[in-house]
């Protein structure tokens, strides 16, 4: 099974349009920034599975898998455990190379715990 990850903050739905245009995946997991009508519908017509978290506003909530929003729970998780890190979350490195040798470091602590 192919996922897609969005995680975000609001107003991130204007870039999601050029992000996920032709990318063949079979669920999406995302935060509920992006419980946006136009996605849910583009996501119907992909026949692609929703795994987002709901708006409190939305009058009918969708259905969801709960298994996989577990997975999704799972995910966010390891990333507030990464961005407990403060050369992470700070992005004190100042090349990518060392940047991504800290979050594999970390990864594997925060595996070894």
């Amino acid at each position: 099974m192919r996922f897609v990850l969005l995680p975000g903050h609001r107003f991130d739905t204007v870039g999601v349009a050029p992000l996920i245009d032709g990318i063949a995946f079979d669920v999406i997991l995302a935060d509920k920034a992006f419980d946006s009508n136009w996605i849910i519908a583009d996501m119907n017509a992909r026949g692609a599975l929703i795994c987002i978290s709901q708006r409190p506003q939305r009058l009918v909530p969708l259905v969801i898998d709960l298994e996989i929003y577990k997975c999704r729970h799972l995910i966010e998780n390891f990333f507030c455990k990464l961005k407990e890190f403060k050369r992470i979350a700070m992005r004190a490195d100042k090349t990518d190379t060392s940047f991504k040798a800290m979050i594999y470091a970390a990864a594997a602590l925060i595996n070894s715990r």
